[in-house]
C-alpha cells in the first residue's frame, strides 16, 4: 500500500496499535466514504480517493459510494437501486468519511441528498448510531469551515461519533496534479491526520457501540412497551 502513497514519510507513518486502545481482538474497520460532486474532476471525490488509499494502508476495508443516479430525497421510492445500495453500505460500515465542496457557504445538495436518504431508523435498527465519522471539505477559494461545521451537525443528528479533527482544503484546484493525485502540502498532511484519528476512534469504539449508545429514555420506553404487552387483557 505504501507504494501508492508517494507523499508519505514511511518513518513517520505509524501503524495503528489497536491493543493500546483496549481492543486486542480488533478486526479491520469497515469505512464508507461519501463525496458531494458529480463533476468529472470532482475535488471532493479526489480527496475521498486519497483518504481511501490511506485507510487501506492503515488496514481498513473501504467502499466509496458514487452518488451519480441517486434521486432527490422523496423523489423516488426507497427501493430505488441507488438508495438500496447506499442504505446497505450505511448498515455495513463501522465508520464514514464525508467530504463536500462548499457552495454558497454550505455543503452541496448532492452531499445533503445522500445523508437525507440514510434514515434515522430502518425498522428497529438505526443504521448510523454509534458509528464513527470524519468530516472534510474542499473550497474553490480561501479556506472555510462552513461545510464541515454543517456536516458535524448532521453527524450529531444521526447519532454518530464525529472525531475532533477535520480537513478543509483551500483552492483545491491547485492541490492536485493532472493525474488527480494530491500534491504534498500541509493540506495533505491534515488529511493523513484525520484518517489516522478516524482509525483510532473506530478501533476504540469497535465492540462497544451498543453500550455507548444505550440510553435511559429508550430503556424506559422499552419497559413500558413490554409492560403493555404482557398485561394486555385480550390476545
Amino acid at each position: 500500500m505504501m507504494s501508492d502513497l508517494p507523499n508519505i514519510d514511511p518513518e513517520a507513518f505509524a501503524a495503528i496499535e489497536a491493543v493500546r486502545l483496549g481492543n486486542p481482538d480488533a478486526r479491520a474497520p469497515k469505512i464508507l466514504l461519501l463525496y458531494g460532486s458529480l463533476r468529472e474532476r470532482s475535488y471532493s471525490r479526489l480527496v475521498v480517493e486519497e483518504a481511501e488509499r490511506l485507510l487501506k494502508a492503515y488496514g481498513a476495508e473501504t467502499r466509496i459510494f458514487n452518488p451519480a443516479g441517486l434521486p432527490l430525497p422523496d423523489g423516488a421510492e426507497a427501493d430505488h437501486p441507488k438508495v438500496v445500495e447506499l442504505r446497505e453500505l450505511a448498515s455495513w460500515c463501522d465508520g464514514m468519511v464525508w467530504c463536500s465542496p462548499e457552495r454558497h457557504g454550505s455543503m452541496s445538495g448532492i452531499m445533503k441528498a445522500q445523508i437525507d436518504w440514510i434514515p434515522l431508523s430502518i425498522g428497529a435498527v438505526r443504521p448510523t448510531q454509534g458509528k464513527t465519522l470524519a468530516v472534510m471539505q474542499v473550497c474553490g477559494g480561501s479556506q472555510s469551515f462552513n461545510a464541515v461545521n454543517q456536516l458535524r451537525v448532521l453527524g450529531r443528528w444521526m447519532r454518530m461519533l464525529t472525531i475532533p479533527n477535520q480537513s478543509s482544503v483551500a483552492k483545491a484546484f491547485l492541490e492536485f496534479d493532472e493525474d488527480g493525485r494530491m500534491k504534498p502540502s500541509s493540506y495533505y498532511q491534515r488529511i493523513v491526520d484525520v484518517v489516522e484519528e478516524l482509525m483510532k476512534f473506530t478501533y476504540l469504539v469497535q465492540g462497544r457501540e451498543s453500550y455507548l449508545v444505550d440510553r435511559y429514555s429508550e430503556r424506559v420506553e422499552s419497559a413500558a412497551e413490554l409492560s403493555a404487552r404482557v398485561n394486555q387483557k385480550n390476545i
